[in-house]
């Protein structure tokens, strides 16, 4: 029989660490880490409280995505609603449904868990979940006004499913929440257009435990 293709728990000794720069949101870790062989290496990372994003899929197979600008790789992205969990402990679920009603002012009555993955693993601990939300539409109650970051900005628009694989695929749509949640719902709904076999909305995740 083959490796079973999954991933696993491992954690290498850590001698010292230190924290040489301390953000408002994340921060930077070096650490001293022992090798398999016995040397010593340093490495440099990213320490981040984790993020959730979401697919919210409409009765025509449309996806709701958001333009706004991100000074670090000077582009204007079109995105996932998404957000940062930085309050320790934070149900990924319920902040996924803030950020929907945020960003977009949209509410679901069905979600599920789409993707989970590590944004980038080599330097940074940020984990990410993808819910997909169906059901959805227009909130109540007062709209969130932001007024003084590029959420002011954003653009809204609802997009088929297949033309945003056909960006993904051309290299014309970036982001990597969305790259991930693009092919993860086009795949599930090929699979079962039902998506009766994705992971429930609370389902545990080892990579950010959280309360129920």
């Amino acid at each position: 029989m083959g490796n079973v293709i999954k991933d696993t728990s491992e954690t290498w000794e850590t001698l010292a660490t230190r924290r040489p720069f301390e953000g408002a949101k994340t921060a930077v870790a070096s650490d001293q880490v022992r090798m398999p062989d016995g040397s010593v290496v340093r490495r440099d990372y990213q320490v981040h409280p984790g993020s959730v994003c979401v697919v919210a899929l409409d009765g025509e197979g449309r996806v709701l995505v958001i333009r706004q600008y991100r000074h670090p790789v000077r582009h204007r992205l079109w995105e996932l609603p998404a957000g940062l969990l930085d309050v320790a402990g934070e149900n990924p679920l319920a902040a996924a449904q803030r950020e929907l009603y945020e960003e977009a002012y949209v509410k679901a009555d069905d979600w599920r868990v789409l993707a989970d993955f590590y944004s980038s693993p080599g330097g940074s601990d940020e984990a990410v979940r993808i819910f997909l939300a169906r059901g959805v539409a227009e909130a109540e109650g007062e709209r969130y006004e932001e007024t003084d970051s590029e959420e002011a900005d954003m653009e809204v628009a609802w997009v088929p499913v297949a033309e945003l694989v056909r960006g993904v695929l051309a290299g014309e749509l970036s982001n990597a929440a969305l790259v991930a949640g693009v092919l993860a719902v086009s795949a599930a709904l090929a699979a079962d257009p039902e998506f009766s076999t994705l992971r429930p909305a609370l389902a545990p995740w080892p990579a950010r435990p959280y309360e129920a």
